[in-house]
């Protein structure tokens, strides 16, 4: 079985997140223009990488991931090789719930408004999942995360 990862990064150049992604994974990272499925390493991982319009404009999908590779740690190592802040969805389904990790492998969920455009979602405005925030509280769908509001994770295997 292989995985799917969609990740966001904060201000980054595509070019620069190849390389990075092949140390954070410790697998060999193709670009999805020049896989060739036929001459595929089997350790290899393909990536798209394409800017958007809005924050978190760099967009990373990875395919073909091995499940044995852990999703938070993988993506908590790049963003300490980029000293970018990435996202990654949450479990709660929505869409404008995500979980931010930072350069020091720190882990919490925040909140973007979200638009569709024809380049696809534009995140805007960040705020963070917190019980302060009237949206946050009662019966909203960040309760029902395993990353609920005021949530935050220490330093999650950016080591």
């Amino acid at each position: 079985m292989t995985e799917l990862w969609n990740w966001r990064i904060d201000r980054v150049r595509p070019v620069e997140v190849y390389p990075a992604l092949a140390e954070a994974l410790g697998r060999v990272v193709m670009p999805l223009a020049v896989a060739d499925p036929a001459r595929l390493p089997a350790y290899a991982v393909v990536c798209d990488v394409w800017q958007a319009p809005g924050e978190f404009a760099t967009i990373v999908d990875c395919y073909g991931v091995p499940e044995r590779l852990p999703e938070h740690a993988s993506i908590a190592a790049l963003a300490r090789l980029l000293d970018r802040n990435c996202l990654l969805r949450d479990d709660t389904l929505d869409a404008g719930r995500h979980l931010l990790v930072a350069p020091d492998g720190t882990v919490r969920p925040v909140h973007f408004d979200v638009r569709d455009t024809d380049d696809g979602e534009v995140l805007s405005r960040q705020r963070l999942c917190t019980l302060a925030d009237p949206g946050c509280r009662g019966w909203s769908q960040c309760h029902r995360s395993r990353w609920a509001p005021d949530t935050i994770a220490p330093a999650l295997a950016a080591a």
